[in-house]
């Protein structure tokens, strides 16, 4: 299958680049940026794995020319979140850049499926989907907001608190910051301050770049899986609730009765199974500790707020 990075000469892009040409589904891998793709592909096209790698610039209909008979389509293009910065500023340079590249896969390949790292992810998977409305491809199966990242730190964390790092890659946790779902329970002995600092671990600090690469390779290799026909794959993601009708519903009245909301979410992050054409069911939270309540109860609206931005840039752009 042909993968597609765009923004692959980037912080996350090259790493996730590296790691999508180590993977024996993609038999090929275009990179996109506005530099040094061509050169990024180069050094890739070294390494000695069956993917046929090639870079394109803007120049002379790059866009179009990366997409054409992509399968999986990646978007970590834009610039990080820096120290300082709110989710807000974050927007402002990214939401252009997000519409942009989300135009070029509307034209050149409608049919891909399109996975979003591009923060903030609550706003720009709203982004994409307005654009592909506006041009009539919107398949909300198909659109991915990439939240992988959360859990694999959780992960990680827990394996540390358990005292043993060889049960990282085993731990399984369904979104964060429901870490009361771990495969692998938190010990009752371990207080809540501790837990909270995993949940707002790296909050402000920075942006990932190495292990948001590893994080989004992981996702595409699942959706890659899941393309090919391989059954029984579930991963969280952000994504459209209409993708799974009565999922959808059901995941939405749980929220609305935790959030108490006068509003409907049309996005969330919820364990996804996923298959062939996409999105095949959108589980539910299942059972939350009070405090996992609280801060779902108190990031809704919030979360409304943000997808609502997304969808105002493109239908009545200010920007």
């Amino acid at each position: 299958m042909k993968a597609v990075v765009l923004g692959a000469a980037g912080g996350i892009g090259q790493p996730l680049s590296l790691l999508l040409k180590s993977n024996p589904l993609v038999t090929e891998l275009g990179l996109y940026d506005i530099v040094n793709a061509p050169g990024v592909a180069v050094d890739l096209s070294h390494i000695a794995t069956t993917a046929e790698v090639k870079g394109y610039l803007p120049a002379d209909g790059g866009l179009a020319k990366v997409l054409k008979d992509a399968d999986v389509v990646v978007i970590p293009a834009g610039i990080p979140r820096k120290p300082g910065m709110t989710r807000d500023d974050l927007f402002k340079i990214n939401a252009g850049i997000i519409r942009d590249l989300a135009t070029g896969i509307a034209v050149s390949a409608p049919n891909a499926f399109v996975l979003v790292i591009s923060n903030p992810v609550n706003s720009t998977v709203p982004i994409v989907a307005e654009v592909f409305k506006k041009h009539g491809v919107f398949d909300p199966k198909r659109l991915f907001g990439v939240c992988t990242l959360d859990v694999v730190r959780a992960s990680t964390f827990v394996s540390e608190i358990l005292g043993d790092r060889s049960l990282a890659t085993s731990i399984k946790i369904p979104i964060v910051p429901l870490l009361s779902q771990s495969t692998h329970p938190i010990p009752a002995s371990i207080s809540s301050s501790t837990i909270d600092e995993i949940v707002k671990a790296k909050d402000g600090a920075g942006s990932a770049t190495l292990s948001m690469a590893f994080a989004g390779a992981e996702f595409v290799g699942k959706v890659l899986r899941a393309k090919g026909g391989e059954k029984g794959i579930v991963t969280p993601t952000f994504v459209n609730l209409i993708a799974d009708a009565e999922g959808g519903k059901a995941l939405k009245a749980e929220l609305a009765l935790k959030a108490e909301l006068g509003a409907e979410v049309a996005y969330f992050s919820a364990p996804v199974e996923l298959g062939v054409e996409g999105v095949v069911k959108i589980n539910g939270l299942g059972k939350l500790s009070d405090s996992e309540q609280k801060l779902i109860a108190a990031a809704v609206p919030e979360l409304i707020t943000n997808i609502e931005k997304g969808v105002e840039f493109v239908v009545s752009p200010k920007l």
